[in-house]
């Protein structure tokens, strides 16, 4: 039976950061964000009835305090303060100009009873629930058409608690798509800071279709061996930095989306812009960083930088499959530190299941210009396992000053691919040979003259940049 997390994981979790030598935080490379904004009216929880015992039921609470304070939207926003306790609540609503802000030793409790996370429609470019037919249940904390909404505060903590969805789930009698932890749709200006969130029923946190969104320093935990408990999914959002994050989930830490198979391509909102620094994590199931595999929409511009992944499956992973259509291009991943991670690299050109049975088998996805660059790795099984599409190879794939000691006697599998590498170790597949020379800067996406500059340099220098 899966172990939820509790208080005490958190505060060893935190120990263990701030001890580590690699949690000292570099430069943000996100814009300025302003989740320390002060706001010129600021409410607390208490004022609205709710106590803080666990036990009695806060949706009330939260949502006429959120109603009020929607009249001093226009008049420069407001805050809502949770101070110290257990706040037991049902699925509620933000509203723009708003900052949600917990205290220390404040803790969100989801409600255990499905009929307080009511049923929506499922999203436009999905067509249907992520698992089943029909609706889905709504997030704990949601928002849609919002600008300038912050949700943050002193490290204090969200839990979804969510291990009566992950049974529900393996037993087969959820009527409805499991929900989200945070979801924001359709939003602008969005801040998530400073904060935990544990046992999410399915994806912890889900901007989609959403512009300009900052998540900064947040601990994401959930059982190593809960179901799709992903970290955090961009989903046909752009402008999207993600940075100083530890994340110990169930499914990817992070998996960008855009849309599934015929309605995400209908919908037509890509993924691009997103960036990514200083995420370390574990995933005994999934991978570190994921593209896909709903990408129908299109993923382009991903920069991931300093990433740390141990005792996981993969550290990055590609997937896509005939019917989903869209592209995956432009993406720029570097500086990546593997400690027992099974397979380094990964590509998938057949993965997951379909929506429905409306799809088109021969709408192939576009996958190119991928660059992997100044990567080590200890205790690695497999180097890379690169399976492109037959007929719809994955093109100009560059692989930069990899270093990666591991167990296989074959560490490379590679099929439909194209691309080129250089200073690989051990020595790439027979389709990346191709040595990266300045012709080909063109084709590798985000590698330039400084390529060659940095070859007689220590081979582990850029780990100073941590």
């Amino acid at each position: 039976m899966t172990r939820s997390f509790t208080l005490v994981d958190v505060l060893l979790v935190l120990v263990f950061l701030s001890n580590a030598p690699w949690a000292a935080r570099g430069n943000s490379c996100c814009k300025q964000t302003n989740s320390g904004e002060i706001r010129p009216h600021s409410v607390s929880i208490t004022e609205f009835g709710a106590v803080g015992d666990g036990s009695t039921l806060n949706t009330k609470a939260f949502q006429n305090a959120i109603f009020y304070l929607n009249s001093f939207a226009d008049k420069g926003g407001a805050k809502l303060f949770v101070p110290a306790g257990r706040w037991l609540t049902g699925s509620f609503d933000l509203i723009s100009h708003l900052t949600l802000w917990l205290d220390k030793d404040a803790v969100i409790l989801g409600s255990t009873n499905s009929y307080d996370w009511p049923v929506v429609d499922p999203l436009p470019s999905y067509g249907r629930g992520r698992e089943l037919p029909g609706g889905r249940h709504r997030s704990l904390i949601y928002g849609r058409n919002l600008t300038d909404v912050i949700i943050t505060g002193n490290n204090g903590i969200i839990d979804g608690q969510g291990d009566i969805w992950w049974n529900w789930f393996r037993n087969g009698s959820l009527n409805y798509t499991r929900p989200h932890l945070v979801e924001l749709m359709n939003s602008t200006g969005v801040v998530i800071s400073n904060l935990t969130f544990l046992n999410s029923p399915f994806w912890t946190i889900h901007p989609v279709y959403c512009s300009q969104v900052t998540i900064q320093n947040v601990t994401i935990l959930a059982p190593l061996d809960s179901p799709n408990t992903d970290g955090i999914d961009p989903d046909s959002s752009d402008n999207v930095c993600i940075e100083d994050c530890y994340i110990s989930t169930g499914d990817d830490l992070i998996a960008i989306k855009s849309g599934w198979d015929e309605y995400g391509i209908a919908y037509g909102r890509p993924s691009t812009n997103i960036t990514i620094h200083r995420l370390i994590g574990e995933t005994q199931r999934s991978a570190g960083i994921a593209i896909g595999s709903e990408m129908s929409g299109g993923v382009s511009q991903v920069y991931a930088e300093n990433l740390q992944f141990s005792n996981s499956s993969t550290g990055i992973l590609i997937k896509t499959s005939p019917g989903r259509g869209g592209y995956v291009r432009d993406i720029y991943i570097s500086n990546v530190t593997l400690v027992d991670v099974d397979i380094a690299i990964r590509f998938i050109g057949h993965y997951g299941e379909h929506p429905d049975e409306f799809y088109d088998p021969k709408v192939l996805p576009s996958i190119g210009r991928i660059t992997v660059k100044n990567v080590i790795g200890e205790n690695i099984k497999f180097a890379g396992l690169l399976e492109g599409i037959e007929g719809d190879k994955f093109l100009d794939v560059c692989l930069s000053n990899i270093t990666l000691h591991g167990t296989s006697d074959s560490p490379w599998n590679c099929s439909y691919i194209q691309g080129y590498s250089d200073l690989v170790y051990p020595e790439t597949c027979e389709p990346l040979e191709a040595i990266i020379t300045p012709e080909h800067y063109s084709d590798c996406y985000h590698l330039s003259s400084h390529l060659w500059s940095s070859r007689n340099q220590n081979r582990g220098a850029w780990l100073q940049s941590w």
